[in-house]
C-alpha cells in the first residue's frame, strides 16, 4: 500500500510539473471563449423583454420599442466579464488536448483530496486551501480571452446581429481567428472515459455508428457537458 502511494503521489507531481508548461493554444482559447459565449446567450435567448430606446424629444416623438432577445444590450450583458467565466475550469492532465479543460475537479485532484480526508499527508508544494484555485494554465486561459475577444470585438458583433444561423465557434473560430492548420481542437469531443479526435471510434454495426454521430453533433460544444 505505501508502495502504491509513492508511486501514485510521484505520478502527481510529475503531472503537476508538466501542466505548467503546457499552456493554452489559440484553439483552444477561441474553442471555450465560443462555448461560454454561446451558452450565455443562449439562457436569454427565449425572454419577451422589450425595451425602449432613444430620447423623448420635445415633438412629442415616442421612444423607439425593440425587443430585448435581439437588442445590443443583450450582447453587451452576456460578453461582460464572459471570460471570468474560464475560471471555473480545471485541468484534466489525463485527458487528451483541449479535453483536458472542463468544469469540476480532475480524477487526480479528487483523489487526492480523498486522501487527505483519509489522514494521509498529501504534499503538493502549496496549502489545501488553495489546491481548487484556477491553475496557471486556466489563468492564461483567462487572459488570451480577454485580448481574443478585445481583438475580434466587430466579428462577435457581426455574428450576433446577422449570423447566427452559424454557430459562434464557426463563424469566429473557424472563419475569422484560425488558420487550416490550428482547427484540430475543434473537432476534440467529449465521450465520458472514450475521448477521442473528430468523434467516437468506429463502431461495430451501422446502428452503433449512426449513434456515435447523432451524439457528436449534440455534445460537440454543450457548456453543460463541461
Amino acid at each position: 500500500m505505501k508502495l502504491f502511494m509513492l508511486v501514485f503521489l510521484c505520478v502527481c507531481c510529475l503531472v503537476t510539473a508538466d501542466e505548467d508548461e503546457r499552456l493554452p493554444n489559440k484553439c483552444e482559447v477561441c474553442k471555450f471563449l465560443s462555448v461560454e459565449l454561446q451558452d450565455a446567450l443562449e439562457k436569454t435567448g427565449r425572454s419577451k423583454e422589450v425595451l425602449e430606446v432613444g430620447e423623448v424629444l420635445d415633438t412629442g416623438k415616442r421612444r423607439r420599442k425593440i425587443r430585448y432577445n435581439t437588442s445590443e444590450t443583450r450582447l453587451t450583458e452576456a460578453v461582460d466579464n464572459i471570460c471570468e467565466r474560464i475560471l471555473q475550469y480545471s485541468v484534466h492532465a489525463e485527458r487528451p488536448g483541449s479535453l483536458r479543460y472542463a468544469k469540476g475537479a480532475s480524477q487526480t485532484m479528487t483523489t487526492l483530496k480523498n486522501l487527505v480526508h483519509k489522514g494521509v499527508k498529501v504534499d503538493l508544494g502549496l496549502p489545501f486551501e488553495l489546491w481548487d484555485e484556477p491553475s496557471v494554465e486556466v489563468s492564461d486561459m483567462k487572459k488570451q480571452c480577454e485580448t481574443m475577444l478585445e481583438q475580434y470585438e466587430e466579428v462577435v458583433e457581426d455574428w450576433y446581429f446577422h449570423h447566427q444561423d452559424q454557430r459562434l465557434e464557426n463563424f469566429l473560430c473557424e472563419n475569422h481567428v484560425l488558420k487550416t492548420s490550428e482547427r484540430e481542437c475543434m473537432e476534440e469531443v467529449w465521450k465520458g472515459d472514450l475521448a477521442t479526435k473528430g468523434g467516437a471510434k468506429e463502431a461495430e454495426g451501422d446502428s452503433t455508428d449512426e449513434e456515435g454521430a447523432n451524439e457528436k453533433e449534440a455534445k460537440k460544444h454543450d457548456a453543460a457537458e463541461l
